[in-house]
């Protein structure tokens, strides 16, 4: 169970973190020269309500994915990250789990691609960080929640997403996410979470056990894509997916081709933002 010192410890960081190293507006005078509770929220994707409680000792017992995800927005170092969990009352993560530790030198290149849609996934497919403008294209993750954020949930048991396929594209889209996750399964296969998660999506979709299955093992591979977007329309863009050695993690990025329509378009949706559709 954590205790008061996972708050204390939160807070402490939280002062010495500025909002222009996490990628943020400094926003006016300031009383402290670090993030704010909303700021800390805003990078974690956990609620402003939840930060004040974890930092106050009313709330005691953080998951392992909220304590990761305060790690990658407060920057912490490897000995650091490992000593939030103690404190959080949990073991740090081993190897043989998928990692989901954005370091610091791929967050400092996410920070200078604040105008194009980017996100982090890590090997299973599961969303660690979506900057501003990605929320903007494909919808706001800040409220997604557990299986919510995983990629391969989505499509295959939750809502989906803006992307548009013709039914042939989706089937291939949906063969393609489950052999990569079948992939990844061989790479961690003492991973409780992934296990979960698995069992999960059999005993949701046949679809997806029908896939997983057949046995099929590969990447999902970038394409070019096709978003219905709600105030802008469709915004046809190419989606690229670099891998980074050593972390297993997956940067997608979207970029318009210059001079077009397309490229227009997301030049207001970035205006735009997450605003709510009237």
């Amino acid at each position: 169970m954590a205790t008061e010192d996972f708050g204390r410890t939160v807070r402490r960081w939280r002062d010495r973190v500025s909002p222009e190293s996490a990628g943020l507006p400094a926003g006016g005078p300031r009383r402290a020269a670090g993030l704010r509770r909303e700021e800390l929220a805003l990078l974690a994707g956990i609620s402003v309500d939840y930060v004040t409680r974890l930092e106050q000792g009313r709330a005691r017992n953080p998951s392992g994915q909220v304590v990761e995800a305060l790690g990658r927005a407060l920057r912490l170092s490897g000995h650091e990250r490992e000593h939030l969990f103690r404190v959080a009352g949990l073991a740090p993560p081993g190897r043989d789990v998928v990692p989901a530790r954005i370091t610091p030198n791929v967050q400092r290149m996410l920070d200078r691609l604040a105008g194009t849609p980017v996100a982090v996934f890590d090997a299973a497919w599961t969303m660690l960080l979506a900057n501003p403008l990605y929320a903007a294209l494909m919808g706001d993750p800040s409220g997604w929640r557990g299986h919510e954020r995983n990629a391969v949930w989505r499509n295959l048991v939750g809502p989906g997403g803006r992307v548009r396929h013709t039914p042939r594209g989706r089937r291939e889209f949906e063969a393609a996410l489950v052999a990569d996750l079948h992939a990844t399964a061989g790479r961690y296969p003492a991973d409780p979470r992934l296990r979960t998660l698995i069992g999960e999506l059999r005993r949701r979709s046949d679809r997806f056990a029908e896939l997983w299955d057949s046995g099929a093992v590969a990447e999902h591979d970038a394409s070019r894509k096709t978003v219905d977007h709600p105030r802008v329309g469709p915004i046809t863009l190419d989606c690229d997916v670099l891998s980074v050695a050593g972390a297993d993690l997956r940067i997608m990025i979207y970029t318009a081709e210059p001079g077009t329509e397309d490229a227009d378009r997301l030049e207001l949706l970035a205006v735009l933002g997450t605003q709510p559709v009237s």
